[in-house]
């Protein structure tokens, strides 16, 4: 078995993720290149070679798999730089995406601006079709439509086409007509099926995601080929995988048939890695990087995936593992308005030029300035050393900060900091406090560069009793992609309700399903007793408007009558975990059934087999470092502890800082660290 490889690209660096054939990991980091992704991807492996002593050819041949998260979609979508998409309806219905569907939250912002549709209306068009809700066809597709729809699209220099009719879900004849027809007229653009892309009910959200995925289709089409063409002229010959936004992996020519589902795909590796670092039932994941900081939580050791994931004003469309986002990294810039305010992000200086701190001709304080200036950040240690920092350079910009606000440097270092713990704070209290969740019942899993620097102060703001911060906690989204399944999500639109049960429909459905899961599995080269099936249905009540989602597990993959009043209590229960309510007389309609297919890959448990030695020997500071303390108003000198020379079962206590080749860790008063099995830091606040 040779090397497993996940290379996960963020907004400042590039993080690259190592297992040899023991499970030993190693990680490596290489500053990203906007625009050219696919060059830090080469660069970082370049970078894990060298760590390796190897040539970047003969470590190549030696690694049997690379797993990569991409932020490529993502970047397109949150900047608006998508490619021009042609969209088709059922005539009658070209307002689908104007009209949106009412936000479940947000019900007392009566003065916002009504947004533009995703697509704009000169270049959405409609043809005369109609099939009703049973699957009949009550008006056959005029294809003179479809023909006008394409020559107008050929015009427009469309690059892309999306297609949405109505109840396509239950009878899919005339959307696979219009692509066959669309194909032929327009040659090499592609086209993307609402029912194929996002197989629901809701035509909104099922045509906005069709919308979606047409817009970044030629983005991701050519980031893949050119990522592949340059891992073959490195002679790469191993297996590669993408990651996707559902906690998991795809194969390439999958993520290429919908490249929807790598948006937002990176952050949604760093609560599977949580998911195996912690046997926690209730974890809340905070990924600072240096862009954003990413929050998510797992509940009763689950992912929590939500329909409601939103691009701009904009459904995504599609179910993602809940993931939120804050402009809050360590490349986020400081500024003071007109009234004397500071503020802190959402813009940042990113990979370029980044800090003023990384010389590299940033001019703008950032949040990674006032933590070099405060003392936290060495930085002379930047990176195990292999990156110098300036401290000087760190406070000249750092002036723009303080003269406006009439504080010292120090002083000034410190209310960014806070302000920007502050910031994370509000993020990690919008997916806790505010969905009923109090986060002093969870823990704390910390991810990405900077995390470990501000989640002790964050800690004593949210009352949280222990934290973790992970060995490989600079690449968490890496090491989730490391250890990740491979993950498909299939839906059927079926409906039925507790009145009218239709027990031989359902089970025909999941046949339907499960057929289609194992064949992505089997083409993914998973065998039969490493797939494992997960079941749900999408319900609620009789006239409500918005459907949950109920895992249940079908009898010998069928469902039968006798099993309704099981799926019904479900329900019920369901229903009241999320809105402390239930009504049990009420009928309960049941609109979809879902299939995740998830498959085992080999070595991806091997980490477990390379723990960390027993700490032996008394516990000794490798040196001392001058770091600013706010409540006594000047440095404190506190002990530096280097984690690599901590064994398992190793404590140390607060204030100190905690050294790694690729973060720093500082530790409050009261708050007490412990290395576990695997090199983790385990911290309980006293």
């Amino acid at each position: 078995m040779g090397y497993q490889v996940c290379i996960d690209i963020g907004g400042t660096f590039t993080d690259c993720l190592v297992s040899d054939k023991n499970g030993e990991i190693s990680i490596f980091k290489s500053p990203t290149t906007p625009g050219e992704f696919e060059k830090g991807f080469i660069n970082v492996l370049n970078v894990a070679a060298e760590g390796y002593g190897l040539a970047p050819d003969a470590f190549l041949k030696d690694i049997d798999l690379i797993v990569h998260g991409s932020t490529v979609s993502t970047n397109a979508l949150v900047e608006k730089k998508t490619v021009k998409v042609g969209l088709i309806l059922t005539a009658g219905h070209q307002d689908i995406l104007v009209l949106r569907e009412g936000p479940r939250k947000g019900a007392f912002q009566w003065k916002l601006n009504y947004p533009e549709p995703y697509v704009p209306r000169h270049l959405t068009r409609t043809v005369t079709e109609r099939i009703d809700a049973r699957g009949r066809v009550l008006t056959s597709l005029l294809e003179d439509d479809v023909l006008r729809a394409a020559s107008d699209f050929k015009a427009s220099a469309v690059e892309a086409v999306a297609v949405g009719l109505l109840w396509s879900v239950v009878n899919s004849q005339h959307e696979l007509k219009v692509r066959e027809i669309l194909e032929r007229e327009l040659p090499g653009v592609p086209v993307t099926l609402s029912h194929e892309i996002n197989p629901m009910p809701r035509e909104y959200k099922r045509v906005i995601a069709a919308a979606i995925d047409a817009s970044i289709n030629p983005i991701v089409r050519t980031y893949i080929e050119r990522l592949k063409m340059a891992l073959d002229e490195a002679q790469f010959a191993g297996e590669l995988l993408l990651a996707n936004c559902v906690g998991g992996m795809m194969p390439v020519p999958e993520m290429i048939r919908k490249p929807i589902y790598s948006v937002m795909s990176g952050p949604t590796l760093a609560p599977m890695a949580a998911l195996a670092l912690s046997s926690e039932p209730d974890i809340i994941v905070g990924d600072m990087g240096g862009t954003t900081f990413d929050v998510s939580a797992l509940r009763s050791h689950q992912i929590i995936v939500t329909p409601d994931s939103m691009i701009h004003d904009d459904s995504l469309g599609i179910p993602k593992v809940d993931v939120r986002s804050v402009g809050a990294g360590g490349g986020s810039i400081a500024s003071v308005d007109a009234g004397g305010m500071l503020h802190v992000g959402p813009h940042s200086a990113g990979a370029r030029p980044g800090p003023a701190c990384y010389q590299r001709g940033g001019m703008k304080p950032t949040v990674t300035d006032a933590n070099v200036v405060l003392g936290i950040i060495d930085p002379d240690y930047f990176l195990g050393g292999k990156m110098k920092l300036s401290k000087e350079r760190a406070e000249q910009a750092l002036a723009e900060v303080a003269a406006p606000l009439g504080l010292s440097i120090e002083e000034s270092a410190f209310a960014i900091y806070t302000t920007s713990n502050h910031n994370m704070v509000a993020a990690i209290e919008e997916i806790t406090v505010r969905e009923g969740i109090n986060p002093r019942d969870s823990f704390f899993v910390c991810g990405g560069g900077a995390t470990a620097i501000h989640i002790a102060d964050m800690a004593d703001i949210l009352g949280l009793k222990r934290y973790m911060i992970p060995r490989f906690m600079a690449g968490l989204s890496a090491f989730g992609g490391l250890i990740s399944d491979i993950r498909r999500e299939d839906t059927a639109v079926l409906l039925t309700s507790s009145a009218t049960f239709d027990a031989e429909g359902v089970t025909d459905a999941l046949g339907g399903l499960l057929k289609a899961g194992r064949q992505f599995l089997a083409e993914a080269g998973v065998s039969p007793e490493n797939q494992r099936f997960e079941f749900a249905f999408l319900g609620r009540y009789e006239y409500q408007s918005f459907e949950i989602e109920v895992p249940f597990v079908p009898k010998d993959r069928a469902v039968t009558p006798g099993q309704l009043q099981r799926l019904v209590e479900d329900f019920h229960r369901m229903h009241e975990r999320i809105y402390s309510i239930r009504s049990d007389g009420d009928v309960v309609e049941f609109t979809g059934w879902k299939l995740r297919s998830i498959g085992k890959r080999d070595g991806q448990d091997i980490w477990l087999n390379h723990k960390v030695p027993r700490q032996i020997e008394t516990v000794t500071a490798a040196g001392s470092r001058a770091v600013y303390s706010h409540s006594l108003g000047r440095r404190e000198e506190i002990p530096v502890f280097k984690l690599s020379s901590l064994g398992c079962g190793a404590a140390v206590d607060g204030p100190c800082v905690i050294d790694a080749d690729t973060f720093t860790a500082f530790l409050k008063r009261s708050h007490r660290a412990t290395i576990d099995d695997y090199g983790n830091v385990v911290v309980t606040v006293e």
